[in-house]
């Protein structure tokens, strides 16, 4: 076995605990010149000692280069950790590591003693490290920080740390120990459902602030404790990574509030190189100031080509709508917008205001637009639609208007718009639970027939006022267009 290079195991859920891995572990020591190691042991029920002997096998491969080992949901606890890591610390050459160690049991002393370890991986340049659902509170994170600054030839690296027990202390030091690895390039850092508050979240964009090598970079933030404090400091941080071109923040369920998200704005508004943004916003308490001040400070990134805007669950109302609507429109490079506005009091006015924004970045060829549960009426499907006639690239449109108030008027409006984007092939609507009634319906069939290139269609036309005989006439008229590929709907 001494000239094996290559090697991949699989034992998901075999349960083959302890003395198993002392029997992995011995073959481990007879593969001196393995370069290549796939080790997937989750549901194995292996315990600190199982942990600690397979580290006994991994550091005899001293030639290794590249290793995946997947120890998901078993009971390693702090001390197996800390065992693993000293053993993966002689493993000298490695270059590129993926290790997953979610539900282990793993607690601050753990993480301590793994750091020890990793740190002297100093050839390390991929790095994805998932902690998820351990024990880890700020000295584990602390110390995983100091691990991590001490390898500094990382390019990639990829942090796992949901539902542990991080608070800011722990926050703080993981954004300043990211600032030492100087060659990062791309960098995701999971930190979803700990303890984070103001503190934390501008001591992380104080750190990141200075990861200057950084384009791609994926924060995750969800259900902390973050205030307009904390996402003002983040979003100032930054605004200071010049390089950066990619970003997704996920900010879910914090208490950002108005003028926390245009902190952030302006901060997000200062990444001139920034081609692709996502923003999860969501249940963030944003009202129509916070929208219209978020959204005017995204209008400055001119170079936007995809933008993924999800703003469910505020109260941004008709001044946000509309607001958000005129900013997205100064984005003349955007090609691909998903916007999200579930449930956030919108009427026609905004989304008149919205669509007559939108109908400006003519641009874009694929559009996901989700407005259910609002209080859009006739008035405001027709201004919807009017400014949307307006991007004549559109290829691809997903537009959701379930659960507002849109009646015969708006539905006829609807498809004579639509019916005018020349390059529009995909669309799905959904219009369930409104005021639909017969002839409209028809009609939303027979202006999107004008659409020449249409070649799949979707419609959501359930809780209307549609009758059996009227739902026959849509399907046979929808199949009198020559040109459609694939049709549905749902009555």
């Amino acid at each position: 076995m001494q000239f094996l290079y290559q090697a991949q195991v699989l034992l998901y859920g075999k349960f083959i605990g302890d003395e198993g891995a002392s029997g992995l572990s011995s073959g481990l020591k007879k593969c001196t010149n393995l370069l290549n190691l796939t080790l997937k042991l989750r549901y194995n029920k292996f315990c600190c000692d199982g942990a600690s002997v397979l580290g006994s096998g991994l550091e005899k491969c001293t030639n290794l280069s590249n290793l995946i080992l997947d120890l998901n949901c078993n009971q390693i606890g702090g001390i197996g950790a800390s065992c693993l890591g000293s053993s993966l610390g002689k493993c000298t050459n490695l270059s590129n590591l993926i290790l997953c160690l979610v539900q282990n049991q793993i607690d601050d002393q753990g993480a301590q003693g793994f750091s020890a370890g990793l740190e002297k991986c100093t050839n390390l340049s991929n790095l994805t490290l998932d902690l998820d659902e351990n024990q880890i509170g700020d000295k584990g994170a602390q110390s995983l920080s100091a691990g991590l600054g001490k390898c500094t030839n990382l390019s990639n690296c990829t942090l796992k740390l949901r539902y542990n027990q991080i608070g800011d202390e722990g926050t703080s030091a993981l954004g300043y120990g990211f600032e030492k690895c100087t060659n990062l390039s791309n960098l995701t850092l999971n930190l979803r459902k700990n303890q984070i508050g103001d503190e934390g979240g501008s001591s992380l964009g104080a750190g990141l602030e200075k990861c200057t090598n950084v384009s791609t970079l994926t924060l995750e933030l969800s259900k902390n404790q973050i205030d307009a404090i904390g996402a003002s400091g983040l979003g100032l941080g930054l605004g200071k990574c010049s390089n950066l071109s990619t970003l997704t923040l996920d900010l879910d369920s914090n208490q950002i509030g108005d003028k926390g998200v245009s902190s952030l704005g302006i901060g997000l508004g200062e990444c001139n190189n920034l081609l692709n943004l996502t923003l999860y916003l969501l249940y963030c308490q944003i009202g129509d100031e916070g929208a219209s001040g978020l959204s005017s400070s995204l209008k400055q990134c001119t170079n936007l080509s995809n933008l993924m805007l999800d703003l469910n669950q505020n109260q941004i109302g008709d001044q946000g709508a509309s607001n958000l609507g005129f900013s997205l429109g100064k984005c003349i490079n955007l090609s691909n917008l998903k916007l999200y506005l579930l449930s956030n009091k919108i009427s026609d006015e905004g989304a008149s205001g919205l669509g007559f924004g939108l109908g400006k970045c003519t641009n874009l060829s694929n559009l996901t637009l989700q407005l259910s549960d609002n209080q859009i009426g006739d008035e405001g499907a027709y201004g919807l639609s009017s400014g949307l006639e307006n991007c004549i690239n559109l290829q691809n449109l997903e537009l959701s208007l379930n659960s507002n108030k849109i009646g015969d008027e708006g539905t006829s409006g609807l498809g004579s718009s639509l019916g005018k984007c020349p390059n529009l092939s995909n669309v799905k609507l959904y219009l369930t639970g409104n005021k639909i009634g017969n002839k409209n319906a028809l009609e939303l069939c027979y202006g999107l027939r004008k659409c020449t290139n249409l070649l799949n269609m979707i419609l959501y036309l359930q809780s209307n006022k549609i009758n059996k005989s009227q739902k026959l006439k849509e399907k046979r008229n929808c199949l009198k267009s020559k040109r459609l590929v694939a049709y549905q709907i749902n009555f």
